[in-house]
């Protein structure tokens, strides 16, 4: 089935992304948005720890870092499996049977992804600013931002030391405890907030007018943002939908709490 209403949530790690996603398909209405698209330019596969680190000591970073496997996609691509057979299987999954399809990215992944697509050979002679909209009928545009990146790069420093990008009621403890480490922090702040800067410049460059989701008004009205999603798509609505339960927790603990704290002092003194 082809959509016809598409959309993608543009967004940074860590910045409630998986929180939108799962109220939306809490819907039933909104297809099924996860993060399909995660191929790296450079490597052609999904993101290593120490390549969020370039810049400072890597060998002193892995000491910190999990060396365990890398979380599941959502739908993996096969080997030796065309792209384009690979975006139409992402199509079919991420639907729903009203027709609208949804899907996130981040922007680490964006230039891979577009890469990726012109390996399609009907889009390769597409210009640059219709090639998405091609490839997704009816495109909305979905930027979600955090207010606090502090907070934001505590949470994202903990998930890469312990592999636990999502907590509910089937995530298992870490393996070791994360160490706080004010330099990665540091500089995982400044990486979000030159990623957040990317994805301004080409909604500016394409002239995109995005819907803004701001992760600390998401928080507090889940259901609500939702809804005013749905809106946005022109999602017909005959009534209120019944949203599923609710499965994702709050990450955020008295450890992270501890480091923003800890971070903002040695900030202070630095």
């Amino acid at each position: 089935m082809r959509p016809h209403t598409s959309y993608l949530i543009c967004a940074t790690q860590r910045s409630g992304s998986t929180l939108l996603c799962e109220a939306l398909q809490n819907t039933g209405l909104a297809g099924w948005p996860e993060e399909y698209f995660q191929t790296h330019k450079k490597s052609g596969s999904i993101r290593p720890p120490e390549d969020y680190f370039k810049g400072l000591n890597v060998t002193e970073m892995m000491s910190y870092l999990n060396d365990s496997s890398p979380p599941s996609l959502p739908l993996p691509q096969e080997d030796g499996q065309p792209y384009e057979n690979f975006l139409n299987e992402v199509l079919k999954r991420g639907t729903t049977p009203n027709g609208v399809f949804g899907a996130k990215i981040m922007w680490a992944y964006f230039g891979g992804f577009i890469s990726k697509l012109r390996e399609i050979p009907r889009y390769r002679k597409v210009k640059g600013n219709n090639l998405l909209s091609t490839v997704f009928p009816n495109l909305h545009y979905i930027w979600l931002t955090r207010q606090d990146k502090v907070r934001q790069a505590v949470s994202l420093w903990k998930a890469l030391q312990t592999w636990v990008w999502r907590q509910d009621d089937d995530t298992f403890p870490p393996s070791r405890e994360p160490q706080f480490h004010f330099t990665a922090i540091d500089h995982l702040v400044h990486q979000i907030e030159a990623d957040e800067l990317a994805w301004r410049r080409y909604f500016r460059r394409q002239r995109i007018q995005p819907y803004i989701v701001v992760y600390e008004q998401l928080v507090s009205a889940y259901e609500e943002t939702a809804l005013d999603i749905l809106r946005y798509l022109d999602i017909p609505l005959s009534r209120r939908p019944t949203f599923s339960e609710r499965r994702m927790r709050r990450q955020a603990d008295a450890l992270s709490e501890e480091w923003v704290q800890r971070y903002h002092r040695y900030k202070q003194t630095a």
